[in-house]
């Protein structure tokens, strides 16, 4: 955890915040859990450690006002696919195996986020992983 000691409350409904981070945090739980499995079955030796962060921070106006809160939720598993990123908040997309995910996950956090609570949800680059921020207004 990264935690902004000087985040004020935000605008939101607890429960559906929850939810949005429960699916980013168990997506990013998986991704490093999926690398693990995948570097220790190569057979080759590694120093990967699965690291998942969990960060948030104030974003402020032109007038050194905080208007905005900033959650990233970051993982350094196999990271997201450039091919895929426009496809990552459609209904029913999913890159998990059959069985194992429905794909409705991001959907809705989307929609939860951009139209419940007028934020932002988006993927930026890492070096190695997927970091998703999220952004909502303040009280």
């Amino acid at each position: 955890l990264d935690l902004d000691p000087t985040l004020p409350p935000i605008l939101a409904i607890k429960q559906d915040i929850g939810r949005i981070l429960l699916n980013l945090i168990n997506n990013a739980f998986y991704a490093v859990y999926d690398e693990d499995k995948r570097v220790a079955e190569s057979g080759i030796k590694t120093s990967y450690i699965p690291t998942v962060i969990i960060r948030t921070k104030s974003i402020k106006n032109n007038l050194g006002l905080i208007e905005k809160a900033e959650i990233r939720v970051i993982d350094n598993g196999a990271g997201i696919p450039d091919s895929i990123k426009d496809k990552i908040f459609q209904p029913f997309f999913t890159t998990k195996p059959s069985g194992q995910g429905t794909g409705l996950g991001l959907s809705l956090a989307y929609d939860i986020v951009t139209k419940a609570h007028r934020g932002e949800l988006r993927i930026e680059d890492t070096e190695k992983g997927a970091c998703f921020v999220v952004i909502l207004p303040v009280k």
